[in-house]
């Protein structure tokens, strides 16, 4: 809306018009830029926005990082910090008041080094050096620990003692190098290799302490990689605190997110194996009592079976008696089955001799060849037949035939 003023045309701007034409300008003359300052004032909101404080030593500007954008990023942010904000200039339109709303955040000194570390470690990623299948089996139960690390180093301590804690058994060798400075990263990958032709060690332990990323530049060279990759022993990386990635980190067969971490995870706990072999005892314990109670069962069952001889060659007697009468009873009734039916077939004899037909009248007629005469057609006009009758023959010549 614009009003004029009763002197002219000139036109008038509410505040809002105001605000949004500065704040157009202000996005248009700025774009996304980064900008570098210490944070103070920093106040968290319930819905996950940050907002805070950018300042030098001259000037400050508030600034806003919303929820979205705030989840991106992988460290904690506080007050004290320098950081490098990538942000857009604008003004907060409800108050009028000058802001930078943050896209995205980094700690200050991590550009030329950042970028560093981002190529190197697509490079590396892309020659298959972090393949998860190349990545070595850490021992289950190590008979020696080896680590890599300064001999001044906060962080030899720390793992000294925790793996005196887990398990004061285990033999620890140690294989000083420097972890800061130029070089470092040289003799740390010597050591790795001397440890390597030493051949005394199951696992090793490639720690140091947090820092900035300056501090722990070295466990991003190259030389250090390949050093790690070519160790024939498994390579533990404990590096700074949590939050801390080093290349070392993704080259090593375990990444530990402290050095504390890294002696844990190689070392096992003495009590948990001491209740381990406990609990193992009582297993064996009870399978041998359950084993020598199953064999018990047996034996009384064995026994129960078990017969004295005696009393074997008795029950083999007795039953010896048994089959022997039953052979005879079975014989004795083979034999009057065979002694009836040789009966039956000596009273059918009698009518099966021909003799005894030709004595009832009959008479047997045969051919010249001296076959038996059962039709007309077995003989011919004129041939010479026998017939024979219960006493004496009757020869005779065949005169007609009738069917």
């Amino acid at each position: 809306m614009q009003l004029e003023l009763p002197s002219g045309n000139a036109p008038v701007l509410t505040v809002s018009q105001l605000l949004r034409s500065a704040r157009d300008t202000l996005e248009r003359r700025f774009p996304l830029q980064w900008i570098a300052g210490e944070v103070s004032n920093l106040r968290p909101a319930a819905s996950g926005h940050l907002y805070f404080t950018l300042k030098d030593e001259a000037a400050q500007v508030d600034c806003v990082m919303f929820r979205g954008r705030a989840a991106h990023l992988d460290w904690e942010l506080a007050d004290g910090q320098r950081v490098e904000a990538r942000a857009l200039v604008t003004l907060y339109e409800p108050r009028g008041r000058f802001q930078l709303n943050v896209e995205s955040m980094r700690r200050a000194g991590l550009g030329p080094l950042y970028e560093r570390f981002l190529k190197l470690k697509e490079r590396l990623e892309k020659e298959g050096l972090f393949d998860p299948a190349a990545k070595r089996q850490l021992p289950e139960h190590p008979k020696q620990i080896g680590v890599v690390t300064s001999l001044a180093a906060a962080a030899l301590r720390d793992v000294l003692t925790t793996l005196r804690r887990r398990n004061a058994s285990i033999p620890v060798v140690v294989y000083p190098a420097p972890v800061q400075g130029e070089g470092a990263a040289a003799k740390l990958a010597q050591a790795l290799a001397a440890a390597n032709r030493r051949a005394e060690c199951d696992v090793l332990l490639l720690v140091r302490g947090g820092g900035s990323i300056e501090d722990l530049w070295q466990f991003n060279e190259e030389t250090l990689a390949r050093a790690i990759r070519a160790s024939r022993i498994p390579v533990v990386v404990g590096v700074g605190h949590e939050t801390d990635f080093t290349i070392a980190d993704f080259a090593a067969d375990e990444r530990a997110p402290t050095p504390t971490a890294a002696a844990e995870l190689v070392s096992p706990s003495r009590e948990r194996l001491l209740a381990r072999v406990a609990e193992l005892g009582f297993q064996i314990s009870r399978s041998i009592s359950r084993k020598i109670g199953n064999a018990m069962q047996t034996v009384d069952g064995l026994q129960r079976r078990l017969v004295h001889p005696a009393e074997r060659l008795r029950n083999s007697s007795q039953h010896l008696a048994h089959l022997a009468a039953r052979l005879v009873t079975a014989t004795r009734h083979e034999l009057a089955q065979l002694r009836a039916r040789l009966a039956t077939l000596e009273a059918r004899l009698p009518g099966l001799d021909h003799h005894a037909v030709l004595a009832r009248g009959y008479s047997l007629t045969l051919n010249a060849r001296g076959e038996i005469v059962r039709a007309p057609g077995a003989v011919a006009l004129g041939e010479r037949i026998v017939t024979r009758l219960a006493r004496g023959e009757i020869e005779s010549e065949v005169k007609k035939k009738s069917p």
